[in-house]
């Protein structure tokens, strides 16, 4: 039988998830690396979504991958393909593989195969279909029973073994003795050859069909990868380089309180890739941060995309298990928001800030410019920024320690002066608050203090004479009176 050829030598690499619930870090790591090899390399990247359980699959999931593969920036050259849009498609491929004897039909019940299996664990033997359907020279099948439509499974090759060159975990065998006929296509409905075909089939067909060179995956998928190599064999292609990534872990609180490291998993508590969007994530940290969760280019912590894709390779992709930090990704995210010019994150900011019915003005980036320096993420961000465009409140502690009956009459002062100052701007601010200091004899901290808590509902900011400067003038002296 023939398949069609691949379209060309160049790097065609793809994410192939499954819509059956919202995409966490740990899936969006396994579409960085073939992303990320496809740019490197001036390749392809394609999407694929394996929708086949479809009882479990949604458009919702669907949209939250395309979303969050968007708001990363991993855009993708083809697709989305969907495995149920390609049926006719893979049952062509399994009609041919039936006549040309590479399938056979199997009328073992799932009562015959769980007595099987129970007899075969008895024994202490692996438990694997034992090939009674499977057809061979001089044998006799048994007699096929009514009424029963059959499976289909591929005539896994006897003897030798399955060799491949993994770009992350190095040679790999595995005997072919140890992996039974794989059922590729399930009960025909009546009237029908050709039954629903299964994923390991499906992945094949679509791989050839789409001209995969590289297939970069988690670690989960190693045991298929011998069963889809040997299905590519048996179509007469070469399959494509497998680079098997390694678990994404997490660290989970169990019900006693107990903590451990489990695989990231919704189950564990893993979050949309999108929630963190909405956190006030970075796209260029995150990449950043995932990159660095099974890949390295020496000690490089932080990096741009760019400098990400000049560096990468699948020789660099680690072999041990990365454990997700949220602290070190508020690192990363810090640093990326640092290095953002006060107009980009003004931009930014300016969208959380009009979620809370706040609309900014001229002034945001340079508040942006004074308070970046002390936030991890934009939305701690747009709460220092909401300090100049929405009232304050003050905790009662705060204003209790520092507004005393001690310093109200400095502030009382500090007011007057500010009223008077004929212009509004940070060395005017500085003189007022230094006249201030002087005719009290007050060290700064003791005057400091109470304002800030005052006009910005905190004891720690920037600098005062910055902080006022940014107020205006009327705000700063409202919330003065407030002592």
């Amino acid at each position: 039988m023939s398949l069609p050829a691949p379209a060309s030598s160049r790097t065609r690499t793809r994410f192939a998830p499954s819509p059956t619930g919202f995409i966490h870090l740990g899936n969006i790591r396994s579409a960085l690396y073939p992303w990320a090899f496809a740019r490197a390399t001036g390749g392809d990247f394609i999407l694929r979504i394996e929708d086949t359980d479809e009882e479990r699959s949604s458009q919702a999931a669907v949209d939250v991958i395309i979303e969050g593969m968007s708001w990363l920036g991993l855009n993708y050259d083809e697709g989305p393909y969907y495995q149920m849009q390609r049926m006719a498609r893979y049952k062509e491929v399994l009609g041919q593989m039936l006549n040309d004897g590479l399938v056979y039909p199997c009328y073992m019940s799932m009562a015959e195969l769980d007595a099987l299996r129970e007899r075969q664990t008895e024994a202490k033997e692996k438990p694997r279909y034992d090939g009674t359907w499977r057809p061979a020279p001089g044998k006799t099948l048994p007699p096929v029973p009514q009424g029963v439509q059959p499976v289909l499974r591929f005539m896994n090759p006897q003897g030798g073994k399955v060799v491949w060159e993994d770009k992350v975990k190095g040679r790999i065998e595995i005997s072919n003795d140890e992996l039974d006929d794989l059922v590729i296509a399930r009960p025909a409905p009546v009237g029908e050859t050709v039954g629903t075909p299964t994923y390991n089939f499906c992945v094949v067909v679509d791989d050839i069909d789409m001209a995969m060179t590289h297939v970069i995956r988690g670690d989960d998928h190693v045991n298929n990868t011998p069963r889809q190599i040997n299905i590519f064999k048996a179509l007469g292609k070469e399959p494509p380089v497998y680079a098997h990534l390694p678990t994404v872990l997490t660290e989970t609180v169990d019900e006693n309180g107990d903590k451990h490291v489990a695989k990231m998993s919704k189950r564990n508590g893993a979050k949309a890739v999108t929630a963190y969007r909405d956190e006030g994530y970075l796209p260029e940290a995150m990449v950043n941060y995932l990159a660095r969760l099974g890949w390295s280019h020496g000690d490089d912590e932080i990096f741009s995309r760019e400098q990400f894709l000049q560096w990468f390779s699948l020789d660099h992709l680690g072999k041990s298990a990365a454990q997700f930090d949220e602290a070190k990704l508020k690192w990363v995210n810090a640093q990326h928001l640092k290095a953002l010019s006060d107009d980009a994150l003004a931009a930014l900011v300016a969208g959380h800030l009009q979620k809370r019915g706040i609309t900014p003005d001229d002034r945001l980036p340079r508040i942006c410019g004074l308070f970046k320096d002390r936030c991890d993420t934009l939305l701690v961000l747009a709460d220092w920024a909401a300090v100049f465009y929405a009232d304050v409140q003050s905790k009662p502690e705060e204003k209790a320690q520092h507004v005393t009956d001690a310093v109200k009459p400095a502030l009382v002062t500090l007011s007057e002066k500010l009223a008077a100052l004929p212009t509004w701007d940070k060395a005017a601010i500085a003189s007022a608050i230094k006249e201030v200091l002087a005719l009290y004899a007050m060290k700064m901290p003791l005057l400091a203090m109470p304002v800030r808590v005052l006009v910005a509902g905190t004891a720690q900011t920037p600098s005062l004479d910055a902080l006022l400067e940014l107020a205006s003038r009327e705000t700063v002296l409202a919330r003065l009176k407030g002592a």
